[in-house]
This record gives structure tokens, C-alpha cells and sequence, in this order.
């Protein structure tokens, strides 16, 4: 019995290392749900970042620079104080060459040529003669993409150049400031027909389809503008929106900067932001994007924030799936089912008193004792050896306990041991008589 017991635990053993396995090329999700999001990637060029610029040569460009410490191709967006800019170049020689976003790889490396050229800006990216700067948090990306900002991020890169410690704080120009009623009719008039705003020059077609993603339980309101003057106070419609529509998801575009406003916006808005401008600022700062794209991108990043389980939204009802439940559970298994295996193998090779490989001979040697001794004696004793003996033979068979058999030949062989000593037959003492047959 018990060797079919630790058999059975050998071969659950090796099930359940199977199947832990076999698991591995299953992947793991970390998310309270899976998130729907569209995670396609497009080819260069075909999500219509590139734009139809045409760049001078690199020679005119070079002649260009020579004449103006500062070339602002067509096209340029970038803009900066040039009060602050011009106090941090103090005397040094530092020139300027500023393009267009949306260039290809063959117009960004004819930029790159232009070699007296101090400083590169092609849209709002910015790199220099080894550094180029980016943002790094809200502040800067709301400027930079908002309004085409770039002073915090020249400055800093025009200390790096003249070989300068870079300012200890960074420059924050951009300003709020509630729009006007005859700002805001046009807008409201919109969103209540149940279509988005698109004020003039934004490059926003409709609202994506992930939007229902983003926000299952109420449609968002969305309202499109280009990017804002420089310079200048930007209106904050999203704050007044909300106020007209309340417990009613709002996204509004600044150009490449998207704000969100409505529930839970104290503590949603700023991180949807952080992680969509981290991961594509890159990207946005150099490229043409059209607002369609830009849009669908970062309400995919809000569909798996939501779907992360950070804000206590309503999920999606998902059943659960019980091999990912029991997963980590089945290593733990498999060493349990290997110990108790490896435990029941050490028992039988080791068992308790005598040793199982003597017991069969001792059995044997006992039985054929207590036969001669029945033809001489009818002795109590030798009757209860006998029984005794039949017991162990069966526990034998039955592969019981060694120490259940090993007692039951003890009491056997002095049972037997009083049968003889009555007979007076010291030869068939058990003793004498196993060592003799054993000699």
C-alpha cells in the first residue's frame, strides 16, 4: 500500500511541474482587467507626422547663419523670451537655426549639417553642439506644447554650451485666464448638438473611437485648438466646461497639449499626463502630428490608467481564470508531493527496527520451527505463536508498518522460545534454531 501511496505522489509530481510549464508561455497581466486599448504601431511616415516643409540647402542655411545669429525657417514653432535668452548668450558666439516640425530623416540630417550652427531647434526639440534638453515634468510640457515655449529649455542648454552651471530653477511663462463669454458661446453651442468644438487652424477630424474606452460611463465632451500665442494668457476652457457641464468627462487640446478636466480630475489628470508626455514627448516635439492622432493616443494611455485599478473605477466583469489563480501555488505543490515522496522512500528502505529484508527470512525461519514443534507439542504457547505468525505474514503481503511486523515476530519467536523450554527441546529454542539454520 504504501508504495502505491508514494507512487501516486511521484506521478502528481510530475503534473504538476508539467503543467507549471507548460503555463510559462502564457503571459502574465498585472492589471485588474485587461485593458482594450489599441496597442498597432504604424509605419514611419504613415500617421501623417511628416509635414510638406521645404528646407533651403545646407549651404544656404550655413550663409543664412553667418549673416543672423538667429534663422527662423517657415514653418518654425518653437519661440522663446528673447529678453532671458539674450542675457544668458551674454557674449558668447551662439548661433541659432530653428525648423519647422514634421521634417523626414533626410531633412533632419541636412539640419544636422549646418554646422555653424550653435544650437538645432526642429519643432520644439532641442539639441546643441553634444547635449540636446527635453522637459521632464507637467510644467514644461504644458509650455512646450501648449504654446511652443522652448526658453526654459534653451537656457538651459545655452549654459551647457558656454560650459556653465544650468539655472537652478526652470522658467514658467505660461499664464491661465478664464475665457470671455463670446470665447466660450461657441464652444458650449457645439458640445450641447453632440459633436466637438474645432476652432480655427486645430487639426482635429472627430472624436476617436477609443474615447469610449476612456470613458464608458459617460461620453466625453472634447473641444480642439491650435496651439496658443506665445506670450500671452492661454483661456482655460476645460475649468469653465466643467462648470457648465458638471460630472461630465472633459478633454480639451492645446495644440499638442491635452488637458482633462471633470470627475475625478484632481487626481487623474496629472497622472494620465505624466505618462502619456513622458513615454511621447519625444515624438511630439519633433513631429507633425495632427490632433486626431495625438488624441487617440493619450485616451488609450487614460483607458489603461482606468483599467489599472488606480481610481476605484467600475471594471468590466471578468471571470476568473483558475490556472492563474493556482499558478503560484503549483511549485509549492511539487515540492510537497516530492518531500512526501522521497519521505515514504527513505521509510521503506529504512523502516523501524529490524530491517524489511530480514523480516521475510525471519518469518520464514519461525514458520518452519513452529511446524516441527506441532508434531511434538499442542502447547498454548506454540498455538499463539502460530497465530502470531500468520498475522505477520499478512502484514507482510499487505506491506504494513515495519515496526507492526517486526513486533509480531518478537512476540512470535517467545511464544515460541515457552514451547520449547516446556518440550525440553533446547534445540528448538528459536535462538539456537534460526542461528543453526542460518550456519
Amino acid at each position: 500500500m504504501r508504495n502505491k501511496v508514494r507512487w501516486l505522489f511521484l506521478a502528481a509530481a510530475v503534473v504538476l511541474v508539467g503543467v507549471f510549464l507548460l503555463a510559462q508561455r502564457q503571459s502574465v497581466d498585472v492589471s485588474y482587467a485587461q485593458s482594450p486599448s489599441s496597442k498597432a504601431t504604424v509605419s514611419e511616415g504613415s500617421a501623417g507626422e511628416l509635414s510638406d516643409a521645404d528646407l533651403p540647402s545646407v549651404a544656404e542655411m550655413t550663409e543664412m547663419l553667418k549673416l543672423n545669429s538667429v534663422v527662423r525657417l517657415p514653418g518654425a514653432i518653437a519661440d522663446w523670451d528673447e529678453q532671458l535668452v539674450r542675457t544668458a548668450i551674454g557674449d558668447a558666439d551662439i548661433r541659432i537655426l530653428v525648423a519647422p516640425p514634421g521634417l523626414s530623416k533626410e531633412q533632419q540630417e541636412q539640419v544636422d549639417d549646418v554646422e555653424n550652427a550653435t544650437i538645432r531647434i526642429t519643432g520644439t526639440e532641442i539639441s546643441g553642439s553634444f547635449y540636446s534638453v527635453v522637459s521632464d515634468d507637467l510644467a514644461g510640457w504644458r509650455a512646450q506644447f501648449a504654446t511652443g515655449d522652448v526658453t526654459s529649455l534653451l537656457i538651459t542648454l545655452i549654459a551647457e554650451e558656454r560650459e556653465q552651471p544650468a539655472p537652478e530653477e526652470d522658467v514658467d511663462l505660461f499664464e491661465w485666464r478664464p475665457p470671455t463669454a463670446a470665447e466660450l458661446a461657441p464652444v458650449t453651442v457645439d458640445l450641447r448638438a453632440g459633436r466637438p468644438h474645432v476652432a480655427e487652424g486645430a487639426t482635429l477630424k472627430k472624436i476617436p473611437a477609443s474615447a469610449k474606452n476612456a470613458f464608458p460611463d459617460k461620453p466625453a465632451l472634447v473641444a480642439a485648438f491650435p496651439q496658443q500665442l506665445f506670450g500671452e494668457p492661454v483661456p482655460e476652457y476645460g475649468a469653465a466646461l466643467a462648470e457648465e457641464f458638471p460630472d461630465t468627462p472633459v478633454v480639451v487640446l492645446y495644440g499638442n497639449w491635452v488637458q482633462y478636466y471633470g470627475p475625478q480630475a484632481a487626481e487623474f489628470a496629472d497622472v494620465a499626463a505624466a505618462g502619456f508626455y513622458g513615454r511621447f514627448s519625444d515624438r511630439l516635439s519633433t513631429y507633425a502630428y495632427p490632433q486626431n492622432n495625438v488624441l487617440n493616443v493619450y485616451l488609450n494611455r487614460v483607458t489603461d490608467v482606468r483599467y489599472a485599478g488606480l481610481f476605484d473605477r467600475p471594471l468590466p466583469y471578468q471571470p476568473i481564470d483558475p490556472l492563474r489563480v493556482a499558478l503560484p501555488a503549483l511549485p509549492w505543490l511539487f515540492l510537497a508531493c516530492v518531500v512526501v515522496f522521497l519521505a515514504l522512500s527513505v521509510r521503506s528502505v529504512i523502516g523501524g527496527g529490524r530491517t524489511p529484508r530480514r523480516a521475510p527470512a525471519r518469518l520464514a525461519g519461525l514458520t518452519t520451527l513452529a511446524i516441527e514443534m506441532s508434531a511434538l507439542s499442542s502447547d498454548p504457547a506454540l498455538i499463539r505463536a502460530i497465530a502470531k505468525l500468520g498475522a505477520a505474514r499478512r502484514g507482510l503481503d499487505e506491506d504494513l508498518q515495519d515496526r507492526f511486523v517486526t513486533r509480531l515476530l518478537g512476540e512470535a519467536q517467545r511464544e515460541l522460545d515457552t514451547a520449547a523450554r516446556k518440550l525440553g527441546r533446547a534445540d528448538y529454542r528459536p535462538d539456537v534454531y534460526l542461528a543453526g539454520a542460518l550456519a
